[in-house]
């Protein structure tokens, strides 16, 4: 075996029994993220409510029209939001679970019948996949409402009606979405807080700085460090999607092994930022408030415990260049919506870019003592 990877391997070994062996890193490392795991999902994991969230888009000017929506909102089923103008972006509401469906007035809603001389129409009610009992539920509650008003306008064929409409999308439930910002804050926890905790112990104890009379090059200690860091990891990640899975029966649509590949590749990207700052200081005080700088901005800016389209516009596009937020769209994308690598272009192109980035500074900062 070549000399450079047998040396990587060897350290690679070291550092992951050293971890193991380690009851704190377990507790930080595997059970601290899976504590979060369990509050969040003890949140967002039941998404039962009393009303349903709708959008309401009228595209009627009849008077009718607008006496029905005002009928609507008095009704204590719905919630209505009237800020969406267009089905593409009711869509993108539901497709994110910000609403449970969406009721659509057709511009002739609400027009006299030149033959019965009454007013007529139908409403539509849009909802997805996973929502289906919740569409055909409000389209039974509104066709209750059309028939108290048709009661009152004829005795003949009713005139207003309603049909549900499902479109070919499924929307993610609270805690789909907020799983992957679960992961995204292990995965963050790991890659800083594991080299900045172990690193400036090592220092203290002298052993880098016998290391460094070796011919250990920083470069074969860094790749057993990305070795090691990968398979806690992956192990960490595991037990997350276990409980995910058989306790708040969290839906993944992608392929494991795209899956696996992104993440190494994100814990690789984050474990730089950890290997800077524990390789640049010579102690704990240097290194605990560095780390921390920089990992809250990320951990609270990059959708980590909510969605980053609930921030301002400016915000978004600021945030979108974190190292984190690509890693978190990533995970995102392959378990909930199915991508494959080479539909994640964007965010393996940014996350190639930082760790390039990343790891050149993490060389030229690293100190042995």
């Amino acid at each position: 075996m070549n000399k450079s990877l047998y040396t990587i391997l060897t350290f690679a070994r070291i550092n992951t029994r050293r971890f193991f062996r380690d009851r704190i890193a377990i507790f930080f490392g595997i059970l601290f993220p899976l504590i979060f795991l369990f509050v969040f999902g003890g949140i967002f994991g039941n998404n039962s409510q009393a009303n349903f969230h709708v959008s309401l888009i009228n595209n009627s000017k009849s008077d009718f029209a607008k006496q029905f929506v005002d009928q609507l909102k008095k009704e204590s089923a719905f919630k209505i939001d009237e800020d969406d103008k267009t089905l593409d972006a009711a869509k993108e509401k539901m497709v994110r679970s910000q609403i449970d469906a969406t009721i659509i007035l057709p511009d002739n809603f609400g027009a006299i019948d030149q033959a019965t001389q009454t007013p007529k129409g139908q409403a539509e009610v849009y909802y997805t996949q996973n929502t289906q009992q919740s569409g055909q539920t409000m389209t039974t509650i509104i066709d209750g409402v059309f028939r108290d008003i048709n009661k009152n306008i004829t005795h003949a064929a009713e005139p207003f009606t309603v049909v549900g409409k499902q479109i070919n999308q499924k929307s993610l439930t609270s805690f789909d979405y907020t799983f992957a910002g679960l992961l995204g804050f292990a995965l963050l926890g790991m890659g800083i807080f594991g080299p900045v905790n172990v690193f400036p112990e090592l220092k203290k104890q002298g052993i880098l700085r016998r290391l460094s009379t070796t011919p250990l090059k920083v470069w074969q200690y860094f790749c057993s460090m990305a070795i090691s860091q990968s398979i806690i990891g992956l192990v960490s990640i595991a037990v997350m999607f276990i409980v995910a899975l058989t306790v708040f029966k969290l839906e993944v649509v992608g392929n494991v092994l795209v899956l696996v590949a992104f993440l190494v590749l994100a814990i690789i990207e984050i474990l730089g930022i950890g290997l800077a700052i524990g390789g640049w200081a010579r102690n704990e005080r240097q290194a605990a408030p560095l780390s921390n700088i920089i990992t809250f901005p990320m951990m609270f800016l990059s959708g980590t415990f909510f969605p980053r389209f609930l921030m301002p516009e400016w915000l978004q596009g600021a945030t979108a260049y974190l190292p984190l937020t690509p890693v978190i769209d990533g995970i995102r994308y392959i378990v909930n919506e199915g991508y494959g690598l080479t539909q994640l272009g964007p965010q393996i192109g940014l996350m190639l870019g930082w760790t390039v980035v990343i790891y050149i500074i993490a060389f030229r900062v690293f100190r042995w003592e």
